[in-house]
């Protein structure tokens, strides 16, 4: 019998939403069985069975917050004999909180006073991450809390965390203020542990000295008698900032009145509450004047999280690449036919076949004969590393914001392949599920602006890549035949943008006019195809 502990799910996630359990106690798994579905800030994430076994514990409830390095069941493993355990015990829960939260500054030697507090130290919450922003205190100077109680939130550039405490105690400093920028490894907050507090309480005063009057609040922020900690994961809370709502304001049907998600989106959908009306102002005698609308409140939102990202990211990239941008006219009919016949084949297999494998298929052709547009460059500019396989990225507008995902070695796949990835991927990109290895390696990047409405971009690469083209509307549109005769075409623009440092005009160009030959006449993929 063994506990599962619960892994690493991400850079800097201490914690996760337990959504739904896809097993119950007593169930036989097999190994790599999906067990739970748990939610992060970025993502739903399947947990599997780590080998086949009998569930004989679940730790958690549906909506509660599991964290990481916890015990998240309790599995006996199966030998076909009766279900006899040979695994060894694994680290029991007590030493999750030494895992999960940081150490506390050393403690105070025997003789320390007891007033003496304690510096919590703000911990790494992720590879490379040096400091966050505190986005809010959920605790006060002069509050009691308890172990695991949720402290404050922090935002990094890539999630939102909950620092939780280390013990229980009295918070006597709070070192930065909301919206401040927190330094890993350095003081976050202030406290005695209440250990220290009991002890003292219950060791007699070494002198018959009247007992000292209540310290008046001097620098301890008055209690919050009426502050109540309402329970919500980080991505609710994230959610309930980014639509401008009150979590008090949210009734939540979870365990203690946890709000979760589904909570949110109920209040959202909510009509608005009718306007109670008030007597309005009477009019000044003399002044009807109204107001201008040049003086209303100017409504402020902080840029966080994946925007914050990729505001950097983007503003690196224009920065340190020199763009040049290249437009062209393709004529697609002859594909949209094509697209057309092959659809119920496709369909027959369950695959939705849209323009975009083909597409694909013929970039990864083109790359081919110039893998210059595959390639990358070193940080110092002084290499060019040509990559062995295209990996095509796909901007998509999620409700997290752009995220860019790939289909990996598109030249090995075949249409129907790519399309069940491209599918795939966009149904994962729109929900919160794109894995981080879907989104690493990408080599060339594709934006579908067209899908918007869009014509021309003039789009930033996705650096490290060298390229990245914008797909535009495909329009009905006159062209002349090889008599001479007005005829209907669909033409589809495209923009691209390259790295001039190592793409010149006449290079884009001409693998541009490759890739174009496949796309008006795309039986001339087969000629190519391994």
């Amino acid at each position: 019998m063994s506990d599962f502990i619960l892994p690493d799910i991400g850079e800097g996630i201490v914690e996760c939403e337990l959504v739904k359990w896809l097993v119950a106690e007593g169930d036989v798994i097999e190994e790599d069985q999906p067990v739970a579905e748990v939610m992060t800030d970025k993502a739903l994430v399947e947990i599997p069975a780590p080998y086949k076994g009998r569930v004989t514990r679940l730790y958690h409830k549906e909506g509660d917050i599991a964290k990481v390095h916890a015990p998240l069941f309790e599995l006996v493993e199966e030998d076909g004999e009766g279900g006899a355990s040979n695994a060894a015990p694994e680290t029991p829960a007590e030493t999750n909180t030494a895992d999960s939260a940081p150490s506390p500054a050393p403690q105070a030697a025997a003789g320390d006073s007891d007033d003496t507090p304690e510096d919590f130290i703000l911990p790494d919450i992720g590879e490379g991450i040096v400091e966050c922003e505190v986005v809010e205190w959920l605790v006060a100077e002069g509050d009691e809390i308890e172990e695991d109680q949720p402290v404050v939130e922090v935002m990094t550039d890539k999630a939102m965390v909950e620092i939780t405490a280390p013990k229980a105690g009295r918070v006597t400093k709070l070192y930065h203020e909301q919206q401040a920028m927190a330094k890993v490894h350095a003081p976050l907050f202030a406290f005695i542990p209440r250990e220290r507090e009991e002890g003292a309480a219950r060791t007699p005063a070494a002198s018959a000295q009247p007992a000292p009057e209540a310290k008046p609040a001097v620098n301890a922020p008055s209690q919050k008698p009426g502050h109540q900690r309402i329970p919500a994961s980080p991505a609710v809370r994230r959610l309930v900032r980014e639509n401008n709502l009150n979590l008090a304001d949210i009734v939540g049907s979870g365990k203690d009145g946890r709000v979760l998600k589904a909570d949110v989106l109920a209040h959202l959908e909510q009509p608005a509450k009718p306007v109670t009306a008030e007597p309005s102002p009477a009019p000044s005698a003399g002044r009807s004047r109204r107001a201008p609308a040049g003086e209303q409140e100017v409504r402020v939102e902080p840029i966080r999280g994946m925007k914050a990202a990729m505001a950097r990211s983007m503003v690196a990239s224009a920065s340190t690449i020199p763009h040049f941008n290249f437009s062209e006219d393709i004529d697609v009919t002859d594909l949209l036919k094509l697209r057309e016949q092959l659809k119920p084949v496709a369909e027959a297999r369950g695959s939705r076949l849209t323009l975009m494998p083909f597409i694909m298929k013929a970039m990864a052709l083109a790359v081919q004969e110039y893998p210059i547009l595959n390639s990358q460059l070193n940080d110092e500019a002084t290499e060019i590393h040509y990559l062995p396989s295209c990996n095509i990225g796909m901007a998509v507008d999620g409700k997290a914001g752009l995220i860019v995902p790939n289909v990996k070695g598109v030249e090995h796949l075949t249409l129907l392949e790519v399309a069940d990835e491209v599918a795939r991927l966009t149904e994962a990109a729109r929900s919160g599920r794109v894995s981080q290895d879907d989104l690493k390696g990408g080599t060339i990047s594709i934006s579908n602006i067209g899908a918007l409405g869009g014509t021309y971009a003039a789009p930033i690469i996705n650096a490290p890549e060298v390229a990245i083209v914008a797909l535009g509307r495909t329009q009905k549109l006159p062209r002349f035949d090889a008599n001479g005769q007005v005829v209907e075409r669909a033409i589809m623009t495209v923009s691209w943008a390259g790295d001039h440092r190592i793409i010149d005009g006449g290079t884009i160009a001409r693998f541009c006019n490759l890739w174009k030959g496949y796309l008006e006449s795309p039986q001339t993929m087969l000629l190519h195809m391994g």
